[in-house]
C-alpha cells in the first residue's frame, strides 16, 4: 500500500521557514537508506538545491539588518526633534530660571543645526557624532540639559547612535559577501523537486511493499504537518486583525 505523504502549501512559508522546512526534511531522509529505497535520483535533486537555499538565508539576514537600521534611524530622529521641540517650547515659557539654560542649548543648536534628521545615515551619524562630542565637552551644555530635563534624551540619542554605527558597519561587511539571488525563483525550482520526491516516496511505497517506508512517512508527515498547524495558527491570529505580516529576522 502507498504511504502517503502529507503536502503543505509550501509559498505560504516564509523564507525563513522555507529553508529550515527543506533542510529538516533532508535531514530525515538521511537517516534511511535511500538507495535501497530507490530514491537516490529523486533525493538527489532535492539535496542540490540546499546551497541555493544558503544564500536565500544569508540575504534575509542581510534584509532583517536592514529593517533594524531602519527602526534605529527613526528613533535617531524622533529624539533629536523631541530634544529640538521641548527647547522650543521651553523657550515660550516665562521663567527666568529657564531663559539661560534656552540661550546655551538653541545657541548649541545653531551650531550643530536643526536639520540632522533630514540628514542621510552616514552625514547623520557623522553629524550626531559630533554633536555628542560637543556635549560632552562643553559642561554649561550639559547643565542646561539637566535643567530642561533633556539629558535623557540626549543619553538615548547617544546609545541609539552607536548602535546604528555599529550595525551600519556589520551590514557593509556582510553585504559585500552576501549574493543577490532570486528567491522567488529557487523557491520555485525547489517546490518542483520536493514534490517530485514526495510523488517518488509515494510510488516507490506501493511498489516495494516489503521494505520500510512507513518509518520515513511518518517523520516526514510529523514534520509536514507541524508547519501546516503553524500556517493555520498564523490565518487565525491574521483574521482576528493580529499583525503577522512582518518576517521575523532568521535566529
Amino acid at each position: 500500500m502507498s504511504k502517503k505523504i502529507a503536502r503543505v502549501s509550501l509559498r505560504e512559508l516564509w523564507n525563513s521557514e522555507y529553508t529550515l522546512f527543506v533542510n529538516q526534511l533532508v535531514l530525515i531522509i538521511l537517516k534511511y537508506p535511500v538507495e535501497a529505497l530507490h530514491l537516490t535520483k529523486a533525493f538527489a535533486r532535492v539535496k542540490a538545491m540546499l546551497p541555493q537555499l544558503v544564500k536565500i538565508k544569508a540575504q534575509e539576514l542581510s534584509s532583517a539588518i536592514s529593517k533594524q537600521l531602519q527602526e534605529l534611524n527613526n528613533e535617531r530622529t524622533t529624539l533629536i526633534k523631541a530634544i529640538v521641540n521641548q527647547l522650543k517650547n521651553m523657550g515660550k515659557i516665562s521663567l527666568t530660571s529657564v531663559a539661560p539654560h534656552v540661550l546655551v542649548l538653541n545657541r548649541f543648536f545653531d551650531k550643530h543645526g536643526r536639520d540632522i534628521p533630514d540628514a542621510n545615515y552616514n552625514s547623520k551619524t557623522e553629524r550626531l557624532d559630533d554633536l555628542l562630542k560637543d556635549y560632552d565637552a562643553k559642561p554649561e551644555v550639559q547643565a542646561a540639559a539637566v535643567a530642561l530635563n533633556l539629558k535623557m534624551l540626549f543619553d538615548q540619542l547617544r546609545v541609539v547612535n552607536t548602535q546604528f554605527a555599529t550595525l551600519f558597519l556589520q551590514r557593509t561587511a556582510e553585504d559585500s559577501a552576501v549574493e543577490v539571488v532570486d528567491a522567488h525563483a529557487i523557491r520555485a525550482e525547489t517546490d518542483k523537486l520536493l514534490t517530485a520526491f514526495f510523488d517518488a516516496f509515494e510510488f516507490c511505497s506501493s511498489e516495494y511493499e516489503e521494505l520500510d517506508y512507513e518509518t520515513p512517512a511518518k517523520e516526514m508527515n510529523d514534520l509536514i504537518n507541524y508547519y501546516k498547524t503553524q500556517l493555520k495558527a498564523r490565518i487565525t491570529r491574521r483574521n482576528s486583525g493580529k499583525d503577522v505580516s512582518t518576517e521575523k529576522p532568521i535566529a
